[in-house]
């Protein structure tokens, strides 16, 4: 079957077969391997993506459910080869290790930054608990959070 969605604000059209998840088709047939699939069962949020502004797991939505939509990776965050101030605050405040989370991190905390511009560190948590990570502990990831809010300000 033939969708077409935007991606990173450009429009795609692409084949998929029947059962294609959204991120087999992001990271296979298009190249954008920053959303990374840590549990494929929707458990750890290393998969998040922004459908129409709103986080999504990649690894449980049919690439289907993206036809016509809006869909913004990790890769289209940044603009014109600058960091954007999540993906800074991230590296400020050490809330990357290993960085296998923090695509999905950074995407959730995107969608939390629109709807709300200036988050509790409680709200962070809030929002952010269906997001594993292993390595930081958390604390430096409300911190950048928070960070990239008072800088949008």
């Amino acid at each position: 079957m033939t969708l077409s969605f935007r991606v990173n604000g450009r429009p795609v059209t692409v084949d998929v077969p029947p059962g294609r998840r959204l991120l087999d088709l992001l990271r296979e047939d298009l190249g954008l391997t920053g959303t990374k699939e840590g549990c494929g069962e929707g458990e750890c949020g290393a998969c998040t993506v922004l459908v129409d502004g709103k986080p999504r797991l990649s690894c449980l939505t049919a690439a289907i459910q993206v036809e016509g939509r809006d869909v913004l990776t990790i890769e289209g965050l940044a603009a014109s080869g600058q960091l954007h101030p999540l993906q800074e605050a991230f590296l400020a405040t050490a809330g990357v290790q290993c960085g296998f989370c923090t695509p999905g991190l950074i995407m959730a905390a995107q969608a939390l930054l629109a709807e709300n511009p200036s988050p509790t560190a409680d709200e962070v948590r809030e929002y952010l608990s269906g997001n594993l990570c292993r390595c930081t502990g958390y604390e430096q990831v409300v911190e950048a959070v928070l960070r990239a809010a008072e800088r949008r300000r």
